[in-house]
Formats: C-alpha cells, sequence, structure tokens
C-alpha cells in the first residue's frame, strides 16, 4: 500500500498582500491507480472513466467502492472541454447527469465516487448523494485535445 500526497498551491499577490494558500492532503492506503491520456474530438462524446461495484460488467471500469482520489486536467492550451458526470441515482446506470466548463489548463478534482455526488433540477441542496457512474468529455473549440486522467483506489 501507498500513501498518495496531494498538493494544492496559489500563488497570488495582490495589493503587496499574499492571498494564495497552499494545501495538502494525505491519501494513505492506496493500492491501484487508473492514468491514461486521452485523445477527445470536437462534438464526439468521448468516455473517460467508468465505475461499477462490480469490475467485471463493463470493459476498464474502476470499482466505485475503492476510489478515493480523481483528476480530470484539459492539458490543452486554449480550448475548453465539457465533463458530464453521469450519476446513478437508482443502480442501473446513469440517470442523471451534471455538466461541468473546464478551460484550458484546469482541473476537475473529487474524492470518493460512491455516494459521491448528487444533479437536481431545482436550485434547493441536495444532499442525498448517489454514486457517478461515468465522466464523459466533449471538446466544445474546433479542434481535438487531449485529457488526463487520474484516478488511485484503495
Amino acid at each position: 500500500m501507498a500513501t498518495l500526497t496531494v498538493t494544492h498551491k496559489e500563488n497570488l499577490t495582490l495589493n503587496g498582500s499574499e492571498e494564495g494558500k497552499t494545501n495538502t492532503q494525505s491519501i494513505t492506503g492506496i493500492n491501484d491507480v487508473y492514468k491514461r491520456v486521452v485523445t477527445c474530438t470536437n462534438d464526439v462524446a468521448t468516455t473517460l472513466a467508468v465505475f461499477k461495484a462490480t469490475v467485471n460488467t463493463a470493459d476498464s471500469a474502476v470499482d466505485i467502492e475503492n476510489v478515493r482520489y480523481l483528476r480530470v486536467t484539459n492539458l490543452d492550451s486554449a480550448d475548453p472541454v465539457h465533463l458530464s458526470l453521469q450519476v446513478d441515482q437508482a443502480t442501473n446506470g446513469a440517470d442523471d447527469q451534471a455538466t461541468i466548463h473546464l478551460a484550458a489548463g484546469q482541473s476537475f478534482i473529487m474524492g470518493k465516487t460512491d455516494l459521491g455526488i448528487a444533479a437536481a433540477a431545482d436550485a434547493n441542496l441536495d444532499t442525498t448523494l448517489f454514486d457517478l457512474e461515468s465522466i464523459i468529455a466533449q471538446p466544445t473549440g474546433s479542434d481535438t485535445l487531449q485529457v488526463e486522467v487520474f484516478i488511485a483506489s484503495t
């Protein structure tokens, strides 16, 4: 078993005052890593990762109950990508989704994927969380781009 150390650092001096911060997290018990760079074509939905309780039910599935850290980084220097977070509310596949805009060079980070996300049609805080079923990427610019997926599991 290994320990994953994640450091988030912001450097910002505003009006002579340091406003940035460094936060470090250690995640113990890591046994598996899923890491890949995926080329995504404009106007084509590309599945980056699939999460299942039984991993032999889908090609390259990651065990949803063991995920402790997930990062998707847009490696492009100019174009954004939309990430669709597919939510499984009834343990039978994606029932809902939330889409986020990931600008060039930015990352999306999430901790656990089981009972770790909710999507709702209203503006109320939804505290009933469900499983992340998969992540799908679709570039919004005119070119293809690459995204990096990094998942650490126990």
